[in-house]
């Protein structure tokens, strides 16, 4: 940015704060008057006027220089380390050309998605995590949390929701395993998918509620309000919310899944369950809820399965066998998905059956490596579940 460029930006910036908590659309025009006196001023062009404008909207109410990074629809995810850029491109890591000046920098682009989405972060509140209009997420950690320099990770999503024969063409999953899902989803299983971080598991949770029924109440439960469910009229929204400087007017998953019990629900969704909010999680789909969806982080189903018998634990003083039997009473599919060779796949679906002897996990559906692709296990068993879904 040459000399001239940053007075401009110095008188934008000037203007701006006569304003009164300006919305994006008196930011522009105020970034638009300023730059087209500037370009008259000095004898500049159209074309360059408009170049100007870009450079100071990219600058003051986007990404800066990440700007060209953000709206690259190739890219999924950008990672910025103190200075350093790098981004996720097709499933592969790449380090950008892009290089951030000084922790000044970084902090005005901190300080632009805290504007768009209302989200404090600062030395009290070090940590936080946002969702923009069209879905994108957000996680920041200030400086000295970050030892190295304030990090930012933006999650994208594609403009367009990604749709069940998009994951069946980019070979996510098979055609007879998603309309497994779907019909499991509709039928008003209890589903709990599973996976690392980046594997798909929103977006196959944004996907199966899609289908609810017309005549649902469906309630929807996150950190950051990211899922885009259409075709429902009867939607219940809900978002945590982090405390202020001195830890007041917080609201947790488990806070929203509490209350979501008193909104008739029929499907209750929760974006991810992470700790001592899995026993009202699992408490909800054993009392009339059925049709429920979670995702948790786990590598595979049975890990998932101990996971959440620990994260009961953590909340209830009871015998390891009565934290197995809130599970295994709760679940009805278990879903996996992991990143082989940087392709996210559907690696698991397996069914939980509960016999005399026990329950345990049954693989309806499994990846060969080899083949690449998912193949029927021929597994499946007669349970009352399964002729449920036969009956759907």
């Amino acid at each position: 940015m040459n000399p001239d460029i940053t007075k401009l930006r110095a008188e934008i910036i000037k203007n701006l704060e006569k304003e009164q908590e300006p919305d994006d659309s008196r930011i522009f025009e105020i970034i638009e008057d300023c730059s087209f006196a500037f370009a008259a001023e000095n004898y500049l062009g159209l074309s360059r006027a408009g170049e100007i404008i870009r450079e100071m909207k990219a600058d003051l109410m986007g990404f800066g220089k990440l700007q060209d990074l953000f709206e690259d629809d190739e890219i999924s995810e950008i990672m910025v380390n103190g200075c350093d850029v790098f981004y996720e491109r097709n499933g592969l890591m790449e380090r950008s050309r892009v290089i951030l000046a000084d922790s000044t920098e970084v902090l005005r682009i901190i300080r632009t998605v805290c504007r768009k989405t209302g989200r404090p972060v600062n030395t009290a509140v070090p940590i936080t995590d946002a969702c923009l209009d069209d879905g994108t997420r957000i996680n920041i950690v200030m400086e000295p949390v970050s030892v190295k320099g304030s990090t930012i990770t933006i999650r994208k999503f594609p403009k367009e929701p990604l749709t069940a024969g998009d994951l069946i063409n980019n070979g996510m999953i098979s055609a007879e395993a998603m309309y497994f899902l779907i019909q499991a989803y509709i039928a008003r299983y209890n589903i709990f998918i599973c996976g690392g971080a980046g594997t798909g598991k929103t977006t196959l949770l944004n996907i199966l509620a899609n289908y609810t029924g017309t005549n649902e109440r469906l309630v929807t439960i996150e950190d950051s309000a990211e899922l885009s469910v259409h075709g429902v009229e009867n939607i219940v929204r809900l978002e945590t919310r982090v405390g202020n400087s001195e830890g007041r007017g917080i609201v947790t998953i488990r806070d929203l899944i509490r209350t979501s019990l008193r909104m008739r629900p029929d499907r209750i969704i929760v974006g991810e369950v992470r700790g001592e909010e899995a026993f009202d999680m699992l408490q909800a789909m054993n009392t009339g809820h059925e049709g429920s969806v979670s995702t948790g982080h786990a590598n595979s189903s049975k890990e998932l399965i101990t996971r959440l018998e620990s994260m009961v634990l953590m909340d209830r003083d009871m015998p390891v066998e009565a934290a197995r039997k809130q599970v295994t009473m709760a679940i009805d599919i278990v879903v996996c998905l992991s990143k082989p060779g940087g392709s996210r796949r559907v690696t698991e679906i397996c069914e939980m059956v509960t016999s005399e002897n026990g329950s345990y996990l049954n693989e309806l559906f499994g990846f060969d490596y080899k083949k690449d692709l998912l193949i029927r296990c021929n597994k499946l068993v007669d349970s009352s579940k399964m002729k449920r879904l036969q009956n759907a």
